[in-house]
């Protein structure tokens, strides 16, 4: 249940409820689609064996498996993220891998205690944009830091630049108000966009050595046809169609048209645009 006291009770509550199973099922796609720009991100902490890693926002777990496989049996990766739904198939993942040097942790990473002091690296793929208050959120991480522990994570640039994350199919929700822009830096995918506004966040909460560094990546690990069932399972599109069901066949029509044009040797290419964040532990 999502305690509705808490910090970040919308967050919970959509990763727990209203999109958990959408997000579950298209596990795969996701992460075949967004596994390059996490390893960009997972190269800048240099991991060596037997180091101990955070990885928040952690997911369905591919990022804790592949930072478990980089520190090694003498290592540990502690996952956390606030969906139940997800962990499920990150523990079960896990197992299968035989990689016992990971756990999977439910928990809000803004307020949950963790050990001080434990960690020497902390990593995100896309998890850290949702925080009602990113400061105190950072503040907390930074104290599961050991002194001169690093941090890296990756998130999105302005919708501006990602023009993949816009609905190809406008015309089908004509009749639909159009949403009010979310305040700058309000939680979400794009909380992140402005450069100035990450780096205030993480000097606020005591990091030092930050850099927020462009990066520009092309997408293209799947197929015209896990396009289009990704696209209007998650995102922008999968929202609205979680409110009007009956849209998704003309909406399936104009997506199709619209990724059509996008297809390279038969996978679908776009560009994305990211941040690369860096940051140490004084």
């Amino acid at each position: 249940m999502t305690d509705t006291a808490a910090p970040n009770a919308d967050q919970q509550a959509y990763w727990n409820e209203s999109a958990a199973k959408a997000w579950v099922e298209l596990h795969d796609l996701l992460d075949r689609q967004l596994e390059p720009l996490g390893a960009r991100a997972m190269g800048e902490l240099a991991l060596r064996a037997g180091e101990r890693v955070l990885d928040i926002g952690c997911g369905t777990g591919q990022t804790t498996l592949q930072l478990a496989a980089r520190v090694g049996a003498q290592g540990s990766v502690l996952g956390a993220d606030i969906s139940g739904p997800m962990l499920e198939i990150a523990r079960d993942r896990a197992a299968a891998a035989q990689l016992s040097q990971t756990q999977f942790l439910q928990a809000d990473a803004q307020t949950h205690p963790f050990d001080a002091d434990a960690m020497d690296a902390v990593f995100s793929r896309f998890g850290v944009m949702f925080f009602a208050d990113p400061r105190a959120a950072f503040t907390n991480v930074r104290s599961a830091l050991k002194p001169g522990g690093r941090l890296a994570f990756v998130c999105w640039r302005s919708m501006a630049e990602n023009p993949w994350m816009r609905p190809a199919a406008g015309s089908a929700f004509a009749d639909v108000p159009a949403p009010l822009a979310p305040e700058p830096g309000a939680p979400g995918p794009f909380a992140f966009a402005d450069r100035e506004h990450v780096g205030a966040i993480l000097a606020d909460a005591g990091f030092a050595d930050i850099a927020v560094t462009p990066h520009d990546a092309k997408l293209g690990g799947i197929t015209l046809e896990e396009s289009i069932r990704l696209s209007l399972g998650v995102g922008p599109l999968g929202a609205l169609l979680r409110e009007r069901p009956e849209k998704r066949d003309e909406v399936e029509a104009e997506l199709r048209k619209a990724l059509a044009a996008r297809v390279l040797d038969g996978r679908v290419v776009q560009d994305s645009a990211t941040w690369i964040v860096t940051a140490r532990k004084a």
